[in-house]
C-alpha cells in the first residue's frame, strides 16, 4: 500500500515484526519547492541513506512488514513532535531550506497526520510482537567534522528491553555498537515515544552508518543481521 505519506511492504500479523522507517524516501512532491540544491536531496540531511532497501528486505521475511516515510524528512520529518522546529526545518545542518517557511501547518495536514493516524491504526489493529525503528547516521556532519567510529547505534528512552539484547548480539557480530550513540534515545525518540512507550509496546531503535547502510553490497547482510536481531529480542521479551 501507497500513500502520499507513507507506504507499507508486506503484510504485517499479530505477534509479528514491523519494521518503521520515519526517514525512508528523499521524494519531494512536485508540487513542493524547497530551494536547495538537487544534490542535497541524496545526502543524510534529506534521507536515512540505505533504510528503505534494508527494511524491504526484511519485510520478505515471514512474520516481517515494512512502514516506511515516503517524502523526504527535508518535507515534513515524522520523527518529531509536532510543534517542533524540525518537524518542517527551515536550516538543516547548516543548510538553509527556504521553501519550508511559513509552511508548518500544511505540511502536518497533509503529510504528518496522515502518517502517524496510519501508523498508529496499524499498531492497534495488528499489534507486533516488536517494533524496529531503523535509522541511519552519517559518519560526520557537516557541521561538526568529528568521525563517529560506531558501526550502530542502539537507542531508547525508558524501555530497554530490547536494546539489552540486541547489544551483545550486534557487538558478537563484529560491530562498533553505541549504546544511546550517536544520538541519545532520551532526546530523539518522537515516533516510538508516541507510538510504542506511551502504549507499553516494545520497540528497538536501531542507528546503522550511512556508508554501510548505503552499500548495496553490505545491505543482505545487514538485512539478515537485524532479521536475526529482531526474532531474537521478541523471543526474549515474550517469555
Amino acid at each position: 500500500m501507497t500513500h502520499e505519506a507513507f507506504r507499507i511492504l508486506g503484510k504485517s500479523q499479530p505477534g509479528g515484526i514491523l519494521v518503521v522507517s520515519d526517514h525512508a524516501s528523499n521524494r519531494v512532491p512536485d508540487d513542493i519547492a524547497l530551494g536547495i540544491a538537487p544534490e542535497l536531496l541524496a545526502s543524510h540531511i534529506a534521507v536515512d541513506v540505505g533504510v528503505a532497501a534494508i527494511g524491504a528486505m526484511m519485510a520478505q521475511q515471514a512474520s516481517f512488514s515494512a512502514f516506511q516515510g515516503h517524502v523526504s524528512r527535508l518535507v515534513c520529518d515524522f520523527n518529531r513532535y509536532p510543534d517542533s522546529e524540525g518537524v518542517v526545518p527551515v536550516v538543516s545542518d547548516g543548510h538553509a531550506i527556504p521553501g519550508n517557511v511559513g509552511q508548518r501547518a500544511a505540511r502536518l495536514e497533509r503529510f504528518f497526520d496522515p502518517y502517524h493516524n496510519a501508523l498508529g491504526q496499524m499498531l492497534e489493529e495488528v499489534p507486533p510482537a516488536l517494533i524496529l525503528s531503523l535509522h541511519s547516521f552519517t559518519p560526520a556532519l557537516a557541521t561538526c567534522n568529528k568521525p563517529r567510529p560506531w558501526h550502530v547505534g542502539v537507542l531508547y528512552n525508558q524501555d530497554d528491553r530490547a536494546a539489552r539484547v540486541a547489544i551483545p548480539m550486534l557487538e558478537a557480530d563484529g560491530l562498533c555498537v553505541g549504546d544511546q550513540q550517536p544520538y541519545s534515545g532520551v532526546l530523539l525518540n518522537a515516533t516510538m515515544n508516541r507510538h510504542c512507550e506511551a502504549q507499553g509496546l516494545p520497540y528497538l531503535g536501531i542507528e546503522l552508518r550511512q556508508d554501510m547502510a548505503g552499500d548495496p553490497g553490505q545491505q543482505p547482510r545487514l538485512a539478515q543481521l537485524l532479521t536475526r536481531v529482531c526474532k531474537e529480542a521478541a523471543l526474549k521479551l515474550g517469555e
